[in-house]
């Protein structure tokens, strides 16, 4: 008679910790951090003794999570000094239902200097980024290269959508002229939004 997997009857989401790498190999559902398993899934956590693997059995969808290297786009929640926060909208071309955010620090907007995050992005503009780094459970993102960057923002006087002339980004309703770190192609992806 086969004996089945002792189950721990705890119900898990992700983040909970199940483990650690000396007692067991990370398994379906589980991710590894600094020698400890953790679930990232939510689910009932399954310990199999016998084979040292520690998993999770899902109960749910399991939620799209960013990873290095993964595209997104998101929304500029708040601008400070040196880091711009990010709401993640999309992971690739998946809408992200979960409630992920990111964080742009000021060396990974641009391959030039940027002086201020206040230059770079203002609070509301959709952000094409990349994911360079998941470091204590962030997404530490980029926008460096030259396709990433805001495709859509919005003047910080009256509100209005700003529009890409050879004098840079300008609002057609009161004027204003901004900067920005901007895609390459910005303007012509804001449909996708």
């Amino acid at each position: 008679m086969t004996q089945l997997p002792e189950r721990d009857e705890r119900f898990v989401v992700p983040g909970d910790r199940l483990g650690v790498i000396e007692e067991f190999i990370a398994g379906i559902g589980t991710y590894v951090e600094n020698g400890k398993i953790f679930s990232m899934a939510t689910g009932y956590a399954i310990l199999d003794k016998k084979n040292k693997v520690a998993s999770v059995e899902l109960r749910t969808h399991q939620p799209s999570v960013p990873g290095i290297g993964d595209v997104i786009l998101g929304q500029v929640t708040q601008v400070q000094e040196k880091t711009a926060s990010i709401r993640i909208l999309k992971i690739g071309n998946e809408a992200n239902a979960s409630s992920f955010s990111g964080a742009i620090h000021i060396s990974n907007v641009s391959l030039n200097y940027v002086r201020s995050m206040h230059r770079a992005f203002k609070p509301g503009d959709y952000v094409r980024a990349q994911v360079v780094s998941t470091k204590n459970r962030t997404f530490h993102l980029s926008t460096e290269d030259e396709q990433l960057g805001a495709v859509q923002a919005f003047c910080s006087h009256c509100g209005r959508v700003l529009e890409l002339s050879d004098r840079g980004l300008t609002c057609h309703s009161c004027g204003s002229r901004e900067e920005r770190k901007i895609a390459a192609d910005y303007g012509k992806s804001s449909a996708q939004i």
